[in-house]
Protein backbone atom coordinates (compact mmCIF):
# COMPACT_ATOMS: atom_id res chain seq x y z
CA UNK A 1 0.00 0.00 0.00
CA UNK A 2 1.23 3.46 -0.91
CA UNK A 3 -0.15 6.94 -0.35
CA UNK A 4 -0.15 9.24 -3.37
CA UNK A 5 -1.55 12.63 -2.42
CA UNK A 6 -5.25 12.18 -1.61
CA UNK A 7 -5.21 8.60 -2.91
CA UNK A 8 -4.17 5.29 -1.44
CA UNK A 9 -2.89 2.59 -3.79
CA UNK A 10 -3.60 -1.10 -3.25
CA UNK A 11 -1.61 -3.32 -5.67
CA UNK A 12 -3.75 -6.40 -6.32
CA UNK A 13 -2.35 -9.43 -4.48
CA UNK A 14 -2.35 -12.91 -5.96
CA UNK A 15 -5.14 -14.02 -3.61
CA UNK A 16 -7.34 -11.11 -4.73
CA UNK A 17 -7.08 -11.89 -8.44
CA UNK A 18 -10.37 -13.12 -9.91
CA UNK A 19 -12.70 -11.35 -7.50
CA UNK A 20 -14.54 -8.17 -8.50
CA UNK A 21 -13.74 -4.68 -7.28
CA UNK A 22 -17.06 -4.68 -5.43
CA UNK A 23 -16.08 -7.89 -3.60
CA UNK A 24 -12.60 -6.55 -2.82
CA UNK A 25 -13.96 -3.40 -1.19
CA UNK A 26 -16.64 -5.25 0.76
CA UNK A 27 -14.84 -8.47 1.75
CA UNK A 28 -11.13 -7.60 1.81
CA UNK A 29 -11.25 -3.97 2.95
CA UNK A 30 -14.44 -4.40 5.00
CA UNK A 31 -15.76 -1.09 3.72
CA UNK A 32 -19.46 -0.49 4.57
CA UNK A 33 -22.06 -0.32 1.79
CA UNK A 34 -22.73 3.39 2.34
CA UNK A 35 -19.05 4.26 1.87
CA UNK A 36 -18.72 2.05 -1.23
CA UNK A 37 -21.80 3.75 -2.68
CA UNK A 38 -20.27 7.19 -2.03
CA UNK A 39 -17.00 6.17 -3.72
CA UNK A 40 -18.92 4.87 -6.69
CA UNK A 41 -21.14 7.94 -7.10
CA UNK A 42 -18.25 10.40 -6.63
CA UNK A 43 -15.72 8.47 -8.77
CA UNK A 44 -13.33 8.02 -5.86
CA UNK A 45 -12.08 4.56 -6.87
CA UNK A 46 -9.90 3.86 -9.91
CA UNK A 47 -8.19 0.84 -11.41
CA UNK A 48 -4.95 1.58 -13.27
CA UNK A 49 -5.83 5.31 -13.20
CA UNK A 50 -9.16 4.74 -14.99
CA UNK A 51 -12.77 4.55 -13.87
CA UNK A 52 -13.38 0.89 -13.05
CA UNK A 53 -15.68 -1.90 -14.09
CA UNK A 54 -17.07 -2.77 -10.65
CA UNK A 55 -18.02 -6.36 -11.51
CA UNK A 56 -15.10 -7.46 -13.73
CA UNK A 57 -12.49 -9.77 -12.15
CA UNK A 58 -9.32 -8.13 -10.84
CA UNK A 59 -5.94 -9.06 -12.31
CA UNK A 60 -2.81 -9.54 -10.25
CA UNK A 61 -1.03 -6.65 -12.01
CA UNK A 62 -3.90 -4.21 -11.40
CA UNK A 63 -3.54 -1.22 -9.10
CA UNK A 64 -6.59 -0.05 -7.12
CA UNK A 65 -6.63 3.62 -6.08
CA UNK A 66 -9.06 4.95 -3.45
CA UNK A 67 -9.42 8.64 -2.55
CA UNK A 68 -9.19 8.55 1.24
CA UNK A 69 -7.37 11.70 2.28
CA UNK A 70 -9.37 14.62 0.86
CA UNK A 71 -10.28 17.71 2.88
CA UNK A 72 -13.74 17.72 4.45
CA UNK A 73 -16.07 20.29 5.96
CA UNK A 74 -15.02 20.89 9.57
CA UNK A 75 -17.66 19.80 12.07
CA UNK A 76 -15.67 20.94 15.12
CA UNK A 77 -13.89 24.22 15.95
CA UNK A 78 -10.09 23.67 15.99
CA UNK A 79 -8.57 24.79 19.28
CA UNK A 80 -4.94 24.77 20.34
CA UNK A 81 -4.08 22.56 23.30
CA UNK A 82 -1.16 20.40 24.34
CA UNK A 83 -1.96 16.82 23.33
CA UNK A 84 -0.37 13.74 24.88
CA UNK A 85 -0.10 11.71 21.67
CA UNK A 86 0.48 7.99 22.24
CA UNK A 87 0.39 6.89 18.58
CA UNK A 88 -0.17 8.44 15.18
CA UNK A 89 0.09 7.44 11.53
CA UNK A 90 -1.81 8.33 8.34
CA UNK A 91 -4.92 6.40 9.41
CA UNK A 92 -5.57 6.94 13.12
CA UNK A 93 -4.18 8.39 16.33
CA UNK A 94 -4.41 7.60 20.04
CA UNK A 95 -4.49 10.43 22.59
CA UNK A 96 -4.26 10.43 26.39
CA UNK A 97 -7.27 12.47 27.54
CA UNK A 98 -6.93 14.52 30.75
CA UNK A 99 -9.57 14.23 33.46
CA UNK A 100 -12.09 17.06 33.51
CA UNK A 101 -12.48 17.24 29.73
CA UNK A 102 -15.22 16.02 27.39
CA UNK A 103 -14.23 13.68 24.56
CA UNK A 104 -16.20 15.68 21.99
CA UNK A 105 -18.65 18.61 21.86
CA UNK A 106 -22.16 17.88 23.05
CA UNK A 107 -23.61 20.94 21.31
CA UNK A 108 -22.69 23.01 18.23
CA UNK A 109 -19.87 25.48 18.82
CA UNK A 110 -18.64 23.89 22.05
CA UNK A 111 -14.90 24.16 22.65
CA UNK A 112 -12.53 22.82 25.28
CA UNK A 113 -13.01 19.16 24.31
CA UNK A 114 -10.37 16.68 23.24
CA UNK A 115 -11.87 16.60 19.75
CA UNK A 116 -11.27 20.37 19.39
CA UNK A 117 -7.59 19.77 20.16
CA UNK A 118 -7.39 16.90 17.67
CA UNK A 119 -8.96 19.13 14.99
CA UNK A 120 -6.27 21.76 15.59
CA UNK A 121 -3.52 19.11 15.57
CA UNK A 122 -4.67 17.87 12.15
CA UNK A 123 -5.09 21.41 10.82
CA UNK A 124 -1.47 22.24 11.71
CA UNK A 125 -0.48 19.25 9.56
CA UNK A 126 -2.46 20.72 6.66
CA UNK A 127 -5.47 18.42 7.09
CA UNK A 128 -9.07 19.60 7.33
CA UNK A 129 -10.96 16.54 8.43
CA UNK A 130 -14.06 15.50 10.30
CA UNK A 131 -13.14 14.34 13.81
CA UNK A 132 -14.05 10.68 14.23
CA UNK A 133 -13.69 9.25 17.74
CA UNK A 134 -13.95 5.45 17.94
CA UNK A 135 -15.02 5.37 21.59
CA UNK A 136 -15.46 7.84 24.45
CA UNK A 137 -14.44 8.44 28.03
CA UNK A 138 -16.51 10.20 30.69
CA UNK A 139 -15.70 13.85 31.49
CA UNK A 140 -13.78 12.95 34.65
CA UNK A 141 -12.19 9.72 33.38
CA UNK A 142 -8.69 10.06 31.93
CA UNK A 143 -6.77 7.90 29.47
CA UNK A 144 -6.37 6.56 25.95
CA UNK A 145 -8.89 7.36 23.19
CA UNK A 146 -8.68 6.34 19.52
CA UNK A 147 -9.54 8.77 16.69
CA UNK A 148 -9.74 7.79 13.00
CA UNK A 149 -8.29 10.11 10.35
CA UNK A 150 -10.56 9.17 7.45
CA UNK A 151 -13.87 7.46 6.72
CA UNK A 152 -12.53 4.00 5.85
CA UNK A 153 -10.28 3.84 8.91
CA UNK A 154 -13.29 4.92 10.99
CA UNK A 155 -15.50 2.17 9.52
CA UNK A 156 -12.90 -0.56 10.07
CA UNK A 157 -12.02 0.54 13.61
CA UNK A 158 -15.74 0.78 14.48
CA UNK A 159 -16.18 -2.81 13.34
CA UNK A 160 -13.14 -3.98 15.32
CA UNK A 161 -14.59 -2.33 18.43
CA UNK A 162 -17.97 -3.97 17.82
CA UNK A 163 -16.27 -7.35 17.37
CA UNK A 164 -14.33 -6.82 20.64
CA UNK A 165 -11.00 -6.74 18.83
CA UNK A 166 -9.92 -3.47 20.45
CA UNK A 167 -8.66 -4.35 23.91
CA UNK A 168 -9.15 -1.61 26.51
CA UNK A 169 -7.64 -1.90 30.00
CA UNK A 170 -8.66 0.47 32.78
CA UNK A 171 -7.11 1.06 36.19
CA UNK A 172 -9.37 2.02 39.11
CA UNK A 173 -9.00 2.61 42.82
CA UNK A 174 -12.13 1.21 44.46
CA UNK A 175 -13.49 1.28 47.98
CA UNK A 176 -13.24 -1.97 49.91
CA UNK A 177 -11.55 -5.32 49.35
CA UNK A 178 -13.13 -7.38 46.57
CA UNK A 179 -14.14 -10.89 47.65
CA UNK A 180 -12.82 -12.37 44.40
CA UNK A 181 -9.31 -11.58 43.20
CA UNK A 182 -10.57 -11.77 39.63
CA UNK A 183 -13.88 -12.33 37.92
CA UNK A 184 -16.47 -10.77 35.66
CA UNK A 185 -19.58 -8.65 36.06
CA UNK A 186 -22.18 -9.63 33.49
CA UNK A 187 -25.15 -7.36 34.14
CA UNK A 188 -27.27 -5.32 31.68
CA UNK A 189 -27.16 -1.53 32.04
CA UNK A 190 -29.99 0.92 31.39
CA UNK A 191 -31.00 4.48 32.25
CA UNK A 192 -31.99 5.42 35.80
CA UNK A 193 -35.56 6.71 35.58
CA UNK A 194 -35.06 8.79 38.72
CA UNK A 195 -31.79 10.51 37.71
CA UNK A 196 -31.12 11.90 34.21
CA UNK A 197 -27.34 11.40 34.23
CA UNK A 198 -27.13 8.11 36.08
CA UNK A 199 -27.21 4.57 34.71
CA UNK A 200 -28.11 1.42 36.64
CA UNK A 201 -28.16 -2.34 36.35
CA UNK A 202 -31.53 -3.15 34.81
CA UNK A 203 -33.01 -6.39 33.42
CA UNK A 204 -34.32 -4.39 30.45
CA UNK A 205 -30.98 -2.67 29.82
CA UNK A 206 -28.30 -3.40 27.22
CA UNK A 207 -25.93 -6.34 27.76
CA UNK A 208 -22.72 -5.27 29.54
CA UNK A 209 -19.69 -7.36 30.49
CA UNK A 210 -16.71 -6.18 32.56
CA UNK A 211 -13.71 -8.31 33.59
CA UNK A 212 -11.78 -7.32 36.74
CA UNK A 213 -8.61 -8.32 38.58
CA UNK A 214 -7.43 -7.00 41.95
CA UNK A 215 -3.80 -5.89 41.81
CA UNK A 216 -3.28 -4.57 45.35
CA UNK A 217 -5.08 -3.62 48.56
CA UNK A 218 -4.39 -0.93 51.18
CA UNK A 219 -5.62 -1.97 54.64
CA UNK A 220 -5.33 1.47 56.25
CA UNK A 221 -7.58 3.21 53.71
CA UNK A 222 -9.58 0.08 52.77
CA UNK A 223 -9.17 0.59 49.02
CA UNK A 224 -8.12 -1.74 46.21
CA UNK A 225 -6.22 -1.22 42.98
CA UNK A 226 -8.17 -2.97 40.23
CA UNK A 227 -7.52 -3.59 36.54
CA UNK A 228 -10.59 -3.89 34.32
CA UNK A 229 -11.30 -4.82 30.72
CA UNK A 230 -14.46 -4.04 28.79
CA UNK A 231 -16.16 -6.34 26.34
CA UNK A 232 -18.94 -3.82 25.80
CA UNK A 233 -18.95 -0.04 25.95
CA UNK A 234 -22.03 1.11 27.83
CA UNK A 235 -22.22 4.58 29.32
CA UNK A 236 -20.62 4.58 32.80
CA UNK A 237 -20.20 0.79 32.52
CA UNK A 238 -17.27 0.28 34.91
CA UNK A 239 -18.65 2.78 37.41
CA UNK A 240 -22.11 1.17 37.41
CA UNK A 241 -20.81 -2.40 37.59
CA UNK A 242 -18.38 -1.77 40.46
CA UNK A 243 -21.00 0.15 42.42
CA UNK A 244 -23.54 -2.63 41.79
CA UNK A 245 -21.33 -5.28 43.39
CA UNK A 246 -20.63 -3.01 46.38
CA UNK A 247 -17.23 -1.52 45.51
CA UNK A 248 -17.74 2.02 44.13
CA UNK A 249 -14.78 3.84 42.63
CA UNK A 250 -13.07 6.22 45.03
CA UNK A 251 -14.18 9.80 44.32
CA UNK A 252 -17.22 8.72 42.28
CA UNK A 253 -20.00 10.33 44.33
CA UNK A 254 -22.55 9.76 41.53
CA UNK A 255 -22.32 6.02 42.20
CA UNK A 256 -21.73 5.93 45.95
CA UNK A 257 -18.02 6.65 46.19
CA UNK A 258 -16.67 9.21 48.65
CA UNK A 259 -14.20 12.03 48.01
CA UNK A 260 -11.96 11.41 51.02
CA UNK A 261 -8.97 10.54 48.82
CA UNK A 262 -9.63 12.15 45.44
CA UNK A 263 -12.07 14.71 44.00
CA UNK A 264 -13.17 12.73 40.93
CA UNK A 265 -13.59 9.07 40.04
CA UNK A 266 -10.18 7.37 40.23
CA UNK A 267 -10.56 5.71 36.85
CA UNK A 268 -8.01 5.80 34.04
CA UNK A 269 -7.94 4.11 30.61
CA UNK A 270 -4.37 2.94 31.07
CA UNK A 271 -3.75 0.64 28.09
CA UNK A 272 -5.21 -0.01 24.67
CA UNK A 273 -4.36 -2.53 21.96
CA UNK A 274 -5.68 -1.94 18.45
CA UNK A 275 -5.31 -4.14 15.39
CA UNK A 276 -4.13 -1.77 12.67
CA UNK A 277 -6.96 -1.35 10.12
CA UNK A 278 -4.65 -1.89 7.12
CA UNK A 279 -1.52 -3.77 8.21
CA UNK A 280 -3.23 -6.02 10.82
CA UNK A 281 -0.28 -5.39 13.16
CA UNK A 282 -1.02 -4.91 16.85
CA UNK A 283 -0.61 -1.35 18.10
CA UNK A 284 -0.31 -1.35 21.90
CA UNK A 285 0.10 1.81 23.99
CA UNK A 286 0.12 2.73 27.67
CA UNK A 287 -1.26 6.06 28.88
CA UNK A 288 0.55 7.81 31.72
CA UNK A 289 -1.53 8.42 34.86
CA UNK A 290 -2.62 12.01 35.57
CA UNK A 291 -1.04 13.77 38.55
CA UNK A 292 -3.96 13.29 40.97
CA UNK A 293 -3.93 9.51 40.48
CA UNK A 294 -0.12 9.36 40.60
CA UNK A 295 -0.11 11.15 43.96
CA UNK A 296 -2.89 8.94 45.30
CA UNK A 297 -1.16 5.75 44.18
CA UNK A 298 2.07 6.91 45.87
CA UNK A 299 0.12 7.67 49.06
CA UNK A 300 -1.46 4.21 48.96
CA UNK A 301 1.88 2.58 47.98
CA UNK A 302 0.30 1.00 44.91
Amino acid sequence: MKIKGEWMEFPVKKEWAGISLQQFLKEKLNAPKTLIHKWRMEHEVKINDSLPNWTAPLNEKDSIMIRLFQDEDLDIIPEYMELDLLFEDEHFLIVNKPAGMDTHPNEPGQTGTLANGVAFHLQVQGMTRKIRHIHRLDHDTSGAIVFAKHALSHAILDRLLEERLIKRTYTAIVQGKLKQKKGKIDQPIGKDRHHSTRRRVSPSGQPALTHFKTEDYNTRFDVSLVKLQLETGRTHQIRVHLSHIGYPISGDDLYGGNKNLINRQALHASEITVMHPFTAEKVSVSADFPEDMKKLMMKLQF
